[in-house]
């Protein structure tokens, strides 16, 4: 019992430190320091966090990281240098925790405690990195205050009932790998967004420009051999699926227009691995452009004005290029019916 005590001690410090490490060390160090908790005699390895220039260095660096942390973006780039930082302070902090056990489980605690706190730092990273796509700074402060409180509970937790605090923390690592999947496609949409907001240019005049009848490089090889829907391609463009009925949001890919099915689009993509395809029947659907902070946005909906049905996600330098798909898909179609329709957007 007493080595399970110190193993959730262990882990609980390693997950608390991929959030937010300098703030575990910091309150930790306090708390032994002026006796705010009486260290167990299998915890007196952690003794070495009272000292007062570990709690002076940790102090510092944890009020670096309670400013940049609130700060849009600047959050993101604090969050990829501690990359390493995190998981190996959260290693060691682990091994401190447990003094000098055998190496072979000082090993194995180390790697446990390291991959924990990846994970941790792995969620609050991509956190951070889909709450900066909203220009206003709040969200922002409010996810940064909200990360201190859950580290200052967690450390409560840990102290009170260290195996109660395993067993959230098991389970809230298990819920993030679950939605690990969705949650990295997200980050990794926003990151390639916001590296083309800042690398690429601020418009591309191609509204007069005919658009592209061929798959972009990174489809062209999975649909090679195929023929597409068995159909000639009218226009291709590259973008990223959104909300959208049986389409998984977040794939990168292209939308397809076809010659023998002007008023149909589709999108495809590369589903691991393998041609994926989901066409869209536009009859009784409008079809709409929306900029956004970092992206402009191609949106599809019914006629009568509902929440949209499909979103595709362009950067926002492409702005040009989405104003000419839309008045392709408005122009194109021969149905009366949907020409009368878009044609009020």
């Amino acid at each position: 019992m007493e080595r399970l005590d110190l193993l959730a001690v262990a882990l609980g410090l390693a997950c608390l430190a991929g959030i937010n490490l300098y703030l575990t060390v910091f309150v930790t160090g306090l708390a032994i320091h002026f006796h705010w908790i009486t260290l167990a005699p299998q915890y007196q390895s952690l003794e070495v966090l009272g000292n007062p220039w570990v709690i002076t260095v940790a102090g510092i660096l944890y009020f670096l990281e309670f400013f940049a942390d609130k700060i849009p973006w600047l959050d993101s780039a604090w969050d990829a240098v501690h990359t390493v930082i995190r998981p190996i302070g959260g290693a060691l902090l682990a091994i401190q925790v447990l003094g000098h056990p055998s190496p072979a489980f000082t090993v194995i605690v180390g790697l446990l405690a390291g991959g924990t706190s990846l994970i941790a730092h792995t969620a609050k990273a991509a956190t951070h990195l889909t709450a900066n796509t909203s220009p206003e700074p709040f969200s922002n402060i409010g996810l940064s205050l909200g990360e201190d409180a859950v580290v200052l509970g967690g450390l409560a937790l840990v102290h009170f009932n260290p195996l109660l605090a395993l067993l959230i923390f098991v389970l809230a690592i298990a819920a993030f790998l679950y939605y690990a999947p969705k949650i990295l496609r997200a980050a990794k949409a926003k990151a390639w967004l916001a590296w083309k907001k800042l690398n690429g240019p601020a418009a591309r005049n191609n509204i007069g420009e005919k658009l592209s009848d061929r798959l972009p490089a990174r489809l062209a090889s999975v649909f090679r051999g195929e023929n597409l829907l068995n159909k000639t391609i009218a226009w291709t463009a590259p973008c990223i699926s959104g909300r959208g009925r049986r389409i998984r949001a977040n794939l990168f890919g292209a939308l397809v227009a076809t010659n023998e099915e002007p008023h149909k689009i589709s999108f495809v993509a590369r589903k691991s691995g393998r041609p994926f395809v989901r066409t869209i029947d536009l009859e009784g659907l409008v079809v709409a452009h929306e900029s956004k902070f970092l992206s402009e946005n191609l949106i599809i909906l019914p006629a009568a004005g509902q929440s949209p049905k499909y979103l595709f996600i362009f950067p926002r330098s492409d702005a040009a290029l989405v104003e000419r798909i839309v008045r392709n898909l408005r122009h194109q179609p021969s149905e009366p019916a949907l020409q009368e329709q878009t044609t009020t957007v």
